[in-house]
């Protein structure tokens, strides 16, 4: 693997919002009963809270100083 690569969700992020800042880009997702299981801690015994999610979440990016549309 090269050192190009992003091999964690939050470098991942952060480089999408690093790239299409300025661009005026959005990023819309939608979810339709998803279902996602948030680990207490780590390890086996973890606990999990089930999160559902129906609805679209909206990512918009700008420069600083602007306002977004």
């Amino acid at each position: 693997m090269s050192a190009d690569h992003t091999t964690n969700w939050p470098d991942l992020a952060m480089g999408l919002y690093e790239r299409l800042t300025g661009k005026n880009a959005e990023i819309s997702y939608e979810f339709v009963d998803m279902h996602i299981k948030i680990p207490s801690g780590t390890g086996p015994q973890a606990e999990h809270a089930e999160w559902v999610l129906s609805g679209t979440m909206k990512i918009r990016t700008s420069d600083q100083g602007q306002a977004p549309n």
